[in-house]
């Protein structure tokens, strides 16, 4: 597939974080382009699509050639994710060329993976489970798969599973962001499960502001059932009236909810601003 600047973004950027993509600069006055492509179209067809190749004419896309520095051709640079990862200049023989295109692919679990992101994007939990379920069962040590069945089990109400399936990540994920973000959630959840209705919190908060336990459980049960907003406005309330209240949770959780509600980046950018003015 040919691309040019229009559509470079939507074809390759986009296009590379479902797949590989291989972009191969090439001119029709340069005789190793042509013994290249026809190769790359080649391989294409052999691995029944498991990388995209796009090409792109450096004489009608000066500007693409000059971004990506195609001072010479044939230049060919593998996009994975949106990013550059690695690229070759030069016509190389199949068997160089396979060994290139395999570092790219990802492993079967992690393809089950993919597919399972791309399941969640479109709304399909039931396909994003199963997808998971197969990484998981290719791969029991894939902690990302695993904090994606976490965080899916949790949005579809089964927080019993998610639990057990949270129990089973190793140690080296908890340096992730999201592990913090889960056992939040997984605390909320849990603590909601014993707590009034919101209706009697929201009575404590009117009858005493400064009830901070009121709005500590007031924002669990609010994280409990993904209402995003309501749990950070409490939080950061606890925030402002007082930051040593229970070892600073207001700050902490509140952190926690923003890697939670990620999918929302205006909602997050918002309360990101307001604990700052408070904070600094």
């Amino acid at each position: 597939m040919d691309v040019t600047l229009a559509n470079f973004e939507r074809e390759v950027l986009h296009a590379s974080r479902e797949k590989p993509v291989l972009v191969d600069f090439w001119a029709p006055w340069c005789g190793p382009c042509r013994t290249l492509g026809p190769l790359l179209d080649k391989l294409e067809r052999d691995y029944g699509g498991r990388f995209r190749l796009v090409k792109v004419n450096v004489d009608e896309n000066q500007e693409l050639a000059a971004h990506f520095q195609a001072r010479s051709i044939p230049l060919v640079v593998a996009v994975v994710n949106g990013r550059p990862v690695d690229q070759f200049t030069g016509a190389l023989p199949e068997g160089q060329l396979r060994s290139f295109i395999d570092r790219l692919l990802p492993l079967p679990h992690e393809e089950e993976h993919q597919r399972a992101v791309a399941a969640w994007e479109a709304s399909d939990t039931d396909a994003a489970e199963k997808h998971l379920r197969t990484a998981l069962s290719l791969d029991p040590g894939y902690d990302e798969a695993r904090l994606d069945y976490v965080e899916l089990l949790i949005a579809t109400s089964r927080p019993e599973d998610a639990k057990a399936q949270f129990e089973r990540l190793s140690a080296r994920i908890k340096a992730d962001p999201r592990y913090a973000a889960l056992e939040t959630t997984l605390n909320a959840v849990e603590q909601a499960q014993e707590l009034p209705e919101e209706d009697e919190m929201l009575a404590r908060i009117a009858k005493d502001p400064a009830d901070l336990q009121a709005r500590l459980e007031l924002a669990n049960k609010r994280i409990a059932r993904r209402a995003w907003a309501g749990a950070m406005d409490e939080l950061l309330e606890i925030v402002q009236r007082d930051r040593g209240f229970q070892d600073d949770i207001g700050r902490k959780t509140l952190i926690a909810v923003f890697e939670m509600a990620s999918a929302q980046p205006e909602l997050v950018s918002q309360y990101r601003r307001r604990l700052s003015a408070l904070l600094f």
